[in-house]
């Protein structure tokens, strides 16, 4: 199998992730705070992990200390990107915690709250590029292992993604048809974002280490920026805390045995 063929499939792995959350979204509907901020939690510390384990470091290998600056400047660039994104959209952790009180009924949904959950899809839209792009790019390089450990770690992180993207349209009363086509919407993104990450990677094997430190550098700022605020602001702190430290001890191993 070549490499093209197995980043194809990656790239079909994710999406199916974000649909399936999807799916579990329009299933269940509500989710308790105590468990969305512990599975969060969990999927922060795997992302961590994969950000500095399967990134970062490989790109610091890559560049060598001749090129160091390479990575420091990939991660600075890829901490811009996602924070020019996040001051153009609105921040995730400020609505992904979505109560049913937060939003009127379907038959009484103000313009106000119906534009304020639209926003919150497009943020999320936006956000599945970047993301994309970071399992993508990792096709590129020597080690596969590390490609197939980011592209799990986003997976998993995609399946309650997916999952507050549906919930809020539900409850403003966008019908199930249009619920499912954004859904699908925006797990092609991601999927787009793998294949254009490869692909931008392929151009030159000079610039690797910057682009592998990239999508560290946005990964990162999504764990902290969006992710650990989310799980800390519903009083199930030390909850989100061991399952993130659960998190992080599971990519270890996950890294170790792929």
């Amino acid at each position: 199998m070549t490499v093209l063929e197995q980043l194809l499939i990656c790239a079909a792995g994710l999406g199916l992730a974000s649909l399936v959350g999807s799916l579990a979204g329009v299933i269940v509907r509500r989710i308790p705070h105590k468990w969305n901020d512990i599975f969060l939690g969990f999927c922060a510390g795997m992302m961590l992990t994969a950000a500095l384990v399967c990134l970062i470091v490989p790109s610091v290998e890559m560049a060598g200390r001749s090129g160091w600056w390479q990575s420091v400047v990939g991660v600075a660039l890829g901490v811009a990107l996602i924070g020019v994104l996040d001051r153009i959209t609105p921040h995730l952790h400020h609505i992904a915690g979505l109560e049913a009180g937060e939003i009127e009924e379907p038959h009484t949904a103000s313009s106000r709250s119906i534009n304020r959950v639209l926003l919150f899809v497009i943020a999320i839209a936006i956000h599945k590029f970047p993301e994309g792009i970071a399992a993508g790019v990792v096709f590129d390089g020597d080690n596969l292992t590390n490609a197939y450990t980011v592209a799990i770690t986003i997976a998993i992180q995609n399946i309650p993604e997916g999952m507050v993207v549906v919930t809020p349209l539900i409850m403003i009363g966008v019908s199930m048809w249009r619920v499912l086509g954004v859904a699908l919407t925006v797990a092609l993104l991601e999927v787009s974002g793998v294949v254009a990450g490869y692909f931008i990677g392929d151009i030159s094997s000079a610039l690797l280490p910057a682009l592998t430190a990239l999508a560290g550098g946005a990964m990162l700022y999504v764990i902290s920026d969006e992710m650990i605020p989310e799980t800390h602001s519903h009083g199930f702190e030390k909850h989100a805390t061991y399952a993130l430290v659960a998190g992080v001890m599971t990519m270890l191993y996950i890294q170790m045995f792929v």
